[in-house]
């Protein structure tokens, strides 16, 4: 149930004053003014339990869409269960420069901290996919940050790290995510700079964790704040903390997922070493290790490793080859790389499943880069950005963007014939939208043209533009 919660406070600072908010607990509280000098806004999510006669842990949420509801909805149940408020900006942004970024993002954090109490030592930052790799570069810059939750992303930048500015980064990552490789290798590049980290590696149909993966992310930051004397100790607490998490990994072992389990133990070791005996754990973890499942498992994780590096290889070499020579010529070895994708999808090895989903989202991440690139290109190359287009709508036929911009910028470059295949190809799929057909960019022409309007009227009945037998 929603409840409504009334704060009066008295802000200090150059000039004193005093504003009224009403907070919902256990609900966002949407469209927060920072200051009343600024139009910038951000949500709230304080848990059913939040008191003003205590200080809470606090984590930040970034997200460079400026969808703070959103992005705080998705972690909020994780956050209730285990007693965090949350905050997310509206107003950062991937258009804005990082400096910018930080910015609008210090000063949300100075109007929360103003707002409710905050406990000292134990405030974060999180986010999802690019946000994720803001969040992590903040610690670097904003002190008070002591940790991170990186959903989907490895650390934003490795060069600006620095072992004695530490912070504890905790990732999460499913399998088929095709960050995974990266954030698995990154864990050894913090491992050697003594930063403190875990990864939380997971399985399952949706990139985005399930809430108790993200509660047992907060979790951590818990324990880990009762191990560094941040947060009283709570024996029973962390017992029962314990017995959850070895629950997981005698779950993945019954399920012959030896690498989630050693991943977990892993985990486990770093985060309860401070706090109990950990000779049972090292104990089940070695001889997991010993076990032929793992050996085999480990040797065949390896293995795909290798074959999706030179795959990644591959895609970025002939993609580059193919925009410097506008290779529409190699528009087949796509499909047929895509094609090859689709039946590894289809294996019943576990790897090799996992491996496809993880190609599919490189080559499409690298596509999106390029287009992003050439998009904000002063002198445009229309021609290499249409082939990237081409190109896209057979790395991800069923994403409709692709199609609708190949139409345009064939139109655009009076390829009508190019322009009329793809349309084609758009409603193929079942696309339905007519009144964005007739809207598209750069087609006042094509789209009075018969042909359009016969297609149109073929697949979707009712052309806007009466079809002249001539």
């Amino acid at each position: 149930m929603k409840k409504i919660l009334l704060l009066v406070f008295v802000l200090i600072s150059s000039v004193s004053y005093s504003q009224e908010l009403r907070l919902l607990r256990g609900a966002i509280t949407e469209n927060i003014i920072v200051n009343d000098s600024l139009k910038e806004t951000y949500s709230l999510y304080l848990p059913t339990n939040f008191e003003v006669t205590r200080s809470w842990p606090i984590v930040f949420v970034m997200d460079l869409e400026g969808k703070g509801n959103a992005a705080i909805s998705i972690l909020m149940n994780a956050a209730q269960e285990e007693g965090y408020v949350l905050a997310s900006s509206n107003n950062t942004n991937d258009s804005l420069s990082i400096s910018e970024n930080v910015l609008i993002a210090n000063r949300m954090f100075n109007s929360v901290y103003n707002t409710i109490p905050t406990a000292k030592n134990r405030t974060y930052s999180a986010g999802f996919g690019s946000g994720a790799m803001f969040a992590s570069i903040l610690p670097m810059i904003a002190r008070e940050i002591k940790g991170v939750i990186s959903i989907g992303a490895p650390v934003g930048n490795l060069e600006i790290l620095n072992s004695k500015q530490s912070f504890q980064f905790i990732g999460l990552v499913n399998r088929s995510d095709y960050n995974f490789s990266e954030m698995y290798n990154t864990k050894r590049i913090l491992n050697k700079l003594k930063i403190p980290n875990e990864l939380l590696v997971f399985d399952g149909d949706r990139n985005l964790p399930e809430k108790e993966t993200i509660a047992k992310a907060f979790r951590m930051l818990t324990l880990n704040s009762m191990a560094k004397g941040h947060l009283q100790r709570n024996d029973n607490f962390i017992t029962t903390s314990y017995n959850e998490f070895l629950e997981d990994v005698n779950a993945n072992v019954s399920n012959q997922k030896p690498l989630l389990a050693t991943y977990q133990m892993s985990d486990m070791e770093k985060i309860f070493h401070p706090l109990m005996n950990l000779d049972s754990l090292k104990t089940l973890q070695k001889t997991l290790k010993r076990s032929s499942m793992f050996r085999q498992a480990n040797r065949n994780q390896n293995s795909y490793f290798l074959k999706e590096s030179f795959t990644k290889e591959d895609y970025g070499y002939f993609l580059e080859e193919d925009i410097i020579s506008y290779n529409y010529a190699n528009l087949g070895w796509w499909k047929y790389q895509m094609d090859e994708l689709n039946k590894l999808k289809k294996s019943a090895n576990i790897f090799e499943h996992q491996m496809s989903s993880r190609l599919r989202g490189y080559i499409n991440a690298l596509i999106s880069d390029n287009i992003d690139y050439m998009g904000t290109n002063e002198n445009t190359d229309w021609k290499a950005l249409n082939l990237l287009y081409m190109i896209k709508t057979i790395t991800a036929p069923s994403e409709y963007e692709g199609y609708l911009k190949v139409i345009s910028t064939s139109s655009k470059m009076e390829e009508y014939g190019t322009a009329l295949f793809y349309l084609e190809e758009l409603l193929k799929t079942g696309y339905t939208d007519k009144q964005a057909l007739y809207s598209i960019e750069h087609t006042s022409l094509f789209k009075i043209m018969p042909e359009f309007n016969d297609l149109v009227e073929k697949y979707l009945k009712g052309a806007r533009y009466e079809v002249i037998e001539q």
